[in-house]
């Protein structure tokens, strides 16, 4: 089977994933419901590529277990946040703006088939590293994604359990969490996600397949430019005072030691 029908087959796979979702989030009222998921259509999709995939079988064992953790770690965690919480006030506002009866159809393509298309695309690095056998070993970028999987989940992971402990006690409320992984980067969680991303892209290239690192590109680009750190910091630098001495002194994105 070619590249492109397998990747079409994961894309099958996951538009089947994110209809019903929408079915469901239509019955609930709640289109929230939708990122909760997000990791796990990463994990049907490494499912879809191991097993149409011939790449080298231990490479493949590797990429589609470290998705499974990482993917799963962070349905769990925003289910966890999220469930029995009302619907994100942004899915609210597209409510009130299209109205009820018609945001259920809206929903569909602004946020279900969006979602799952950008998932398709960004996916790509895993089937990179599980369709080719360009050598029947592992190699120095197989290792090296590993050691950058380590540290991005490591930061991810670590960086979503401060921020829950610091928002689980009353007296943090409107101050800005300064330590652990917070200490060196305002944005650990993210820049962990990232780093994760450009892992697979690793084992994208020690498979040959050397295009398909695109997905990390783009993940890359939609969690700092779009999605997740530039929307974050318009919020925070409005809400909280402190957030402009913390923007001040410690770095956006990449971890490094604070100003003094």
């Amino acid at each position: 089977m070619s590249f492109f029908e397998i990747y079409l087959w994961a894309f099958a796979a996951i538009m089947a994933l994110m209809t019903s979702l929408w079915i469901a989030s239509v019955y609930l009222k709640n289109v929230s419901i939708v990122d909760m998921f997000w990791g796990v259509g990463f994990v049907v999709a490494a499912g879809v590529y191991y097993y149409f995939g011939q790449g080298y079988e231990p490479r493949k064992l590797m990429v589609t277990g470290l998705v499974a953790i990482w993917g799963l770690r962070l349905s769990v965690y925003l289910a966890w946040r999220n469930v029995g919480k009302p619907e994100d006030f942004r899915y609210q506002e597209f409510r009130r703006k299209y109205g009820a009866h018609r945001y259920w159809y809206v929903s569909f393509f602004q946020t279900f088939l969006l979602q799952g298309v950008l998932m398709w695309f960004i996916s790509a690095p895993l089937l990179g590293a599980q369709y080719l056998q360009s050598s029947a070993n592992l190699n120095f970028f197989d290792y090296l994604g590993v050691v950058v999987w380590l540290i991005g989940f490591t930061f991810e992971a670590g960086g979503d359990y401060q921020l829950a402990r610091f928002k689980g006690n009353a007296a943090n409320k409107g101050k800005v969490l300064q330590t652990g992984f917070w200490k060196y980067t305002r944005h650990p969680n993210y820049f962990g996600d990232s780093a994760v991303w450009w892992a697979f892209g690793l084992f994208a290239l020690a498979a040959g397949s050397y295009f398909t690192i695109i997905g990390a590109v783009l993940m890359t680009a939609l969690i700092i430019k779009v999605s997740g750190v530039a929307l974050l910091e318009k919020s925070l630098k409005t809400n909280k005072p402190e957030y402009a001495e913390y923007i001040r002194k410690t770095s956006t994105f990449i971890p490094w030691f604070p100003k003094k």
